[in-house]
């Protein structure tokens, strides 16, 4: 019940800055749009394989803002204060987390709605890839919230901005990696960006086949290790920050 009443504080914070949402919401949604005003004959930029690309680079902005939503409670003393609560570090984490997916959640629905107006065929497996991308999604926020654990708020947009440049570049969405070279095709390989578009653009398009077991063995240790990790160093700096 503590962590649910954490988790509906932090939605009241979140929606309190209408135009940080507004934002990233926004940019995906014109960068779906005006890609494909351009018709680049590239399988990459057909609306069923770029609509995932766009969700999992929304996800990044989500990084950003939970980066700066729990630096800005650390830096307020929020959290000093609540650390007399009866409350775990995890369930500090749990709260955070929680209070995202309603918010990603109305994300991901309107960029389908907007990839629907220009020509996506709606079928079930649009609802499927909305409930696996809430999964996914989990990655990002615990991304952010290791951020948000480790720095100030001002520094939280610069060291969030990383993960936004490795989503655009490493996860496949503007181009393959074949293209690039083999060395940069390992390190896709060990990041988990691609295998997040890959496992969602396989649920809209019914290609399950493509998904490998790589593919879900890296998603699975990077979201487990970085929330691990994250209630470590967030217990850590709730005792550091008490001192």
């Amino acid at each position: 019940m503590r962590m649910l009443n954490f988790a509906k504080r932090n939605f009241k914070e979140l929606i309190r800055d209408p135009l940080s949402l507004i934002f990233e919401i926004a940019l995906p949604v014109f960068l779906l749009f005006i890609f494909q005003q351009f018709k680049i004959p590239n399988e990459i930029f057909k609306l069923e394989n770029f609509t995932p690309g766009i969700i999992v680079f929304g996800f990044s902005f989500i990084t950003l803002f939970t980066a700066t939503l729990l630096a800005k409670d650390r830096d307020s003393s929020l959290l000093i204060r609540l650390g007399t609560s009866p409350m775990k570090p995890s369930d500090f984490i749990l709260g955070y987390i929680v209070s995202l997916l309603p918010i990603i959640l109305i994300q991901d629905t309107l960029f389908f709605l907007a990839a629907i107006l220009l020509g996506l065929k709606f079928t079930v497996h649009i609802l499927l890839a909305i409930c696996v991308s809430l999964v996914i999604s989990i990655l990002y926020i615990a991304f952010g919230l290791l951020i948000g654990s480790l720095v100030s708020e001002k520094a939280s947009g610069g060291v969030g901005s990383i993960i936004v440049q490795l989503v655009c570049f490493t996860s496949g969405m503007y181009f393959p990696r074949e293209s690039i070279g083999k060395v940069f095709s390992v390190i896709c390989d060990c990041l988990p960006f691609e295998s997040s578009l890959v496992i969602i653009k396989s649920v809209l398009n019914n290609s399950y086949e493509n998904i490998s077991l790589q593919n879900i063995l890296v998603f699975s240790l990077y979201t487990v290790a970085v929330i691990v990790l994250t209630v470590v160093i967030f217990q850590k700096r709730m005792i550091s920050d008490n001192k």
